[in-house]
């Protein structure tokens, strides 16, 4: 049996008052999910270990089955190893955003969605201007970008920009772990103490803002209306993490892939051993190219025994708070990629077991990630259904997998061999 995750990044809700009290996902036009749920199991899924910030790297290791207080190095690595750069021992890896400062408040932290190409001339003009032996600046996808900091000490205490917007920005600048404020030695192979990086990391903030304020790709932006790029971001640190493939973890999987338009996915994909697939018209928002994707996913589905197919749209329409957005990517991610799987794989020779979930929720209300368990449905030609009829938060609570956590999902999800 072959097996595919569908996952919708951010498609959980809370319920909102202009639905009536219902979340999106019982209020969106969802037949195809309903559908599964219908025919298949339910259950919810904790994604957000015990101490852990809610991060789409946590909670997509999670649905995968990783230990995440063994293996968690943060999501600079993964995005690291998505966009090819090899971290070698006493690099420490961050994420990167380029993000919109207005006045001293954070406007938005994708710089008003900048395009990739913008980004690109931006960041390779940081890497001119502050890079050097210790510091590095590498290019991503929009306003997603990486910097490498050779002797980094990750004990340093960053916040997500994501879950800021519209507040003051100095107060939330990178400070040191509590506990290691005056730690004069530094840890394994770093050469920097958690307050020198911390000192270091919050220089290039503010020699950044200073560099990007009048660059042409800002003054051309802000022409047009748009919102500057005019400030990095830097959060989220690790060095390489050590873990094990998927493939060893579930031998009967030969060959697996990951489909994704997010860097932070395809390095999750990379250090499981899963091969990449570059889609075109795969942006990470709205406009995705969901039939490119689906067509990927099954072409794939023919030569590999797993399938991981990430759409990112939901997860940025409730940073946007836009309920009416977020609630067309929930139905976009149903009618032309849920549905269509199905259709094409129900009648293989060889089986497929579908399964769909998201990884955290992303309540408009508070436009940011929130670990709440989240629903998730399995089916797969003979599986006895349970008694819930559509999917959503609260159908899922009736499901018979109950509240599962760490790897029971992935192990029910692939004990179907």
């Amino acid at each position: 049996m072959k097996h595919i995750i569908i996952l919708g990044d951010g498609m959980a809700d809370w319920p909102v008052d202009s639905l009536g009290g219902k979340t999106l996902l019982q209020a969106a036009d969802t037949p195809n999910m309903d559908r599964l749920a219908r025919m298949g199991r339910t259950g919810r899924l904790v994604t957000v270990a015990d101490g852990f910030h809610p991060g789409s790297e946590v909670a997509n290791m999670s649905v995968l089955g990783y230990n995440l207080p063994r293996v968690y190095e943060g999501r600079g690595p993964l995005e690291a190893a998505s966009i090819g750069v090899d971290l070698k021992p006493g690099e420490m890896a961050m994420r990167c955003n380029i993000i919109c400062i207005e006045g001293d408040h954070i406007k938005n932290h994708s710089a008003g969605h900048i395009t990739t190409e913008e980004a690109d001339e931006l960041v390779r003009y940081l890497q001119e201007q502050l890079g050097d032996d210790r510091i590095h600046f590498y290019t991503g996808v929009q306003y997603r970008h990486l910097l490498v900091v050779r002797g980094g000490d990750k004990r340093i205490d960053c916040t997500p920009p994501h879950d800021v917007p519209l507040k003051p920005f100095r107060p939330l600048m990178v400070k040191p772990q509590a506990g290691t404020e005056h730690i004069c030695v530094p840890e394994g192979n770093a050469d920097l103490t958690p307050a020198q990086t911390a000192e270091l990391l919050n220089d290039l903030i503010l020699r950044s803002q200073e560099l990007l304020k009048n660059h042409p790709v800002n003054l051309k932006r802000m022409a047009e209306g748009k919102d500057p790029a005019n400030s990095i971001w830097p959060w989220s640190p690790g060095y390489r993490p050590q873990m094990e493939p998927f493939l060893q973890t579930f031998p009967q999987v030969k060959r697996g892939a990951v489909i994704s338009a997010v860097d932070l996915i395809n390095g999750i994909g990379y250090y499981a051993g899963l091969r990449r697939l570059n889609v075109e018209g795969a942006t990470g928002l709205y406009d995705t190219n969901y039939e490119n994707k689906v067509a990927a996913a099954l072409e794939a589905l023919k030569t590999d025994d797993f399938v991981y197919l990430h759409v990112e749209a939901s997860d940025e329409a409730g940073h946007e708070g836009d309920v009416a957005l977020k609630m067309r990517t929930i139905e976009n991610l149903d009618k032309r990629a849920v549905g269509p799987i199905y259709e094409a794989v129900k009648d293989w020779d060889e089986p497929v077991a579908i399964a769909v979930l998201p990884d955290h929720p992303t309540p408009c209300k508070l436009r940011t990630h929130t670990a709440e368990p989240v629903p998730f449905l399995i089916w797969h030609l003979g599986i006895e259904p349970d008694e819930v009829q559509t999917f959503d938060e609260v159908a899922a609570c009736n499901g018979i997998y109950g509240l599962m956590k760490e790897d029971e999902f992935i192990n029910e999800f692939m004990k179907q061999a």
